[in-house]
């Protein structure tokens, strides 16, 4: 197993290559773990989990407003039973907050009765339709208007940096090669196909596409056009934790064309999240905020939760989503060719990502793959970075044993040295400052860095760097 960032990468052939390091790829990477073959995964970034799944908005889904009879339906359904019982043998945090998809006007209330019709066409039976009274009784902060809700009890919150995380540790520990800084730049198809990339030449058999929003780019370079990805910014305004008390479940709007619109969702960090925009353009990394998406944002969540508007913001950032313009993900096998494009996989590829790998695997083994003697993983546990859970800082029996634990770096986030110091030295460890924030929550805070940046850079700078 290794992890490399830079140098060549190493010869021979593998049996199969992941490109794509996301939450999709570093599970298929995991599944593909169990089996006794030889598994890159790479990554043209730093790090994992570094383009869309880092701006995920969080959510565990039931599936309940899928198109029915897609495979994403299938999927999401799975991969949320999957992913639940994941989370909690691992250690990811996971608050199941339930859902209230809001009506604000006559149209969107006549709609949720078709809504929960479509819900129980998706498998999931336990919707019911509020009164805006009980609706009240529930958010008491709500904005005026509500005429009623559907709740969607089965919904709920996770963290994505760490699911994305334990997926590819666990993949690594298990006999995976990690090349990260590694673009694909060329594939030569063949037997084995050889890929063409910014650390020199890699040979592999079989090969899976999970490259996000470039997915449609490597699906041409092995000569098949059968989707585009449009890239579909999504703003989101981060609140400060004081704000965590105005609102009690997610808060989910009726959906629109370009998908569920602007919700309102507490988060496992103990923040309130407001957004996402649904912006489609032209530009795969156009990952700025804008002045007028955050006014739309601000707008929205005036109406859903007026007061949220006088808390502190302690983020704005924004996400790109691989929209296809299909109303289903866009997973296409190519047996004769031994290549699988994981395309087209929107904000439910977080909840559907262990089922999306089964699937994967199973295609693959269409293609030849050999897929026999299977083995259970060794679990992992990651490392707590949920506010409703037991956290370093205020556990008095692990501070005895180790004081690095009682040392606080981040006060905005309570972080501390013993966090930072195993998050540097662990399987896979961070890139960038960036990628230490999404292992340890420092400078994700009020204050963004401003008082423990220098600390942190510090503690950052002394890690010794892997080859």
């Amino acid at each position: 197993m290794s992890v490399t960032t830079r140098g060549a990468l190493p010869g021979g052939a593998y049996d199969v290559t992941v490109i794509g390091a996301g939450v999709v790829g570093s599970a298929i990477a995991r599944e593909l773990a169990r089996l006794p073959l030889r598994i890159a995964l790479l990554d043209a970034s730093d790090d994992v989990g570094d383009g869309t799944s880092k701006a995920n908005t969080a959510i565990l889904h039931t599936g309940f407003d899928a198109v029915p009879g897609t495979l994403e339906s299938r999927l999401v359904r799975e991969g949320s039973r999957r992913l639940a019982a994941y989370a909690a043998e691992n250690g990811i945090p996971v608050e199941p907050l339930g859902a209230l998809l809001v009506a604000w006007d006559a149209e969107q209330h006549a709609a949720l009765p078709s809504l929960a019709a479509k819900a129980a066409r998706n498998g999931y039976h336990d919707t019911r339709l509020l009164p805006a009274e009980e609706v009240r009784a529930r958010e008491p902060h709500l904005g005026p208007g509500v005429l009623g809700a559907l709740d969607v009890p089965g919904e709920s919150v996770i963290c994505p940096w760490t699911t994305t995380l334990a997926y590819a540790t666990q993949a690594v520990r298990a006999g995976v090669d990690l090349h990260l800084n590694c673009p694909v730049q060329h594939i030569t198809s063949g037997d084995p196909h050889v890929l063409t990339t910014g650390r020199g030449p890699l040979r592999t058999r079989h090969l899976v596409n999970a490259a996000g929003l470039y997915a449609d780019e490597i699906d041409r370079l092995l000569g098949h056009a059968d989707f585009t990805v449009t890239p579909r910014r999504g703003q989101l305004i981060v609140f400060d934790g004081l704000a965590r008390e105005l609102v009690r479940h997610i808060l989910l709007p009726v959906p629109g064309a370009l998908g569920k619109g602007v919700l309102v969702t507490p988060t496992v960090h103990g923040k309130v999240m407001l957004g996402p925009t649904a912006e489609d353009l032209d530009d795969k990394t156009a990952s700025g905020s804008t002045a007028e998406g955050l006014a739309l944002l601000r707008d929205k969540g005036r109406r859903i939760l007026p007061a949220l508007l006088d808390e502190e913001v302690t983020a704005v950032y924004a996400g790109l989503r691989a929209a296809t313009g299909s109303e289903d993900y866009a997973i296409r096998a190519h047996p004769a060719q031994r290549y699988v494009t994981v395309g087209g996989i929107r904000s439910t590829g977080l909840t559907a990502s262990m089922a999306i790998a089964s699937h994967v695997v199973d295609l693959l083994a269409d293609g030849g793959l050999p897929v026999t003697g299977p083995r259970d993983l060794e679990p992992v546990r990651m490392p707590n970075l949920g506010e409703a859970f037991p956290r370093p800082y205020r556990d008095a029996e692990l501070i005895a044993a180790d004081p690095e634990y009682g040392r606080i770096v981040c006060h905005c986030e309570r972080v501390t040295r013993g966090e930072i110091r195993d998050a540097l030295a662990s399987t896979v460890p961070p890139g960038s400052l960036d990628g230490l924030r999404r292992r340890t929550r420092a400078r994700a805070g009020r204050c963004q860095g401003f008082h423990c940046g220098a600390a942190v850079r510090a503690l950052f700078d002394r890690k010794a760097p892997h080859a």
